[in-house]
C-alpha cells in the first residue's frame, strides 16, 4: 500500500514521534531481578546517561540496548528502505553508548550492557553471566 503522505510529510511526522521507553524489557529485567532476590535497584534515576537501572550503593548502571537501535545484530535485521539513513542513526546510538559509558565509569561505575535478546529465555545463560556479581551480593 502506498504511502498518504509525501516522503518529507512523512520525515516530519516520523521526526515528531518520541519513544515512549523500553518498558517491556525494563518489565522482563524487573522480573530476572525479582525471580533472583536481587534488591537494591532504582529506576529512572535522574542523571546524564538515563541508566535503565541504578545500584547506588554499588555504583552500577544497567542500560538495556534494543539490539536493532544499538547496533547487535542478533537478528540481522537490517531495513531496506532509507538504509544510509538508519545505519547513521545506528552509528550514532553505538557512539553515544560508548561516550556514556566511559562517563559513567570515569565516575568509578561499573557499567552492564544488557541487549534485548538477552532476555529471552534461550539465552538466559548469558543474563545470569553479566548480572552474577548481582546475585552473589544480594
Amino acid at each position: 500500500m502506498a504511502d498518504v503522505f509525501s516522503k518529507s510529510k512523512r520525515s516530519q511526522i516520523m521526526k515528531s514521534v518520541r519513544s515512549s521507553g523500553n518498558k517491556s524489557t525494563e518489565l522482563k529485567l524487573i522480573e530476572y531481578f525479582n525471580g533472583h532476590h536481587i534488591t537494591g535497584w532504582r529506576r529512572h534515576y535522574n542523571v546524564k546517561g538515563h541508566p535503565d537501572f541504578v545500584f547506588l550503593d554499588k555504583h552500577i548502571a544497567i542500560f538495556v540496548d534494543g539490539c536493532f537501535w544499538h547496533g547487535h545484530d542478533c537478528r540481522n535485521t537490517r531495513p531496506a528502505e532509507n538504509a544510509e539513513y538508519w545505519a547513521a542513526k545506528r552509528n550514532r546510538n553505538i557512539e553515544h553508548d560508548k561516550e556514556i559509558t566511559a562517563l559513567f565509569e570515569a565516575r568509578g561505575w561499573t557499567v552492564i550492557r544488557i541487549w534485548e535478546c538477552e532476555l529471552k529465555k534461550k539465552n538466559i545463560e548469558k543474563l545470569d553471566e553479566k548480572l552474577q556479581a548481582l546475585m552473589c551480593e544480594s
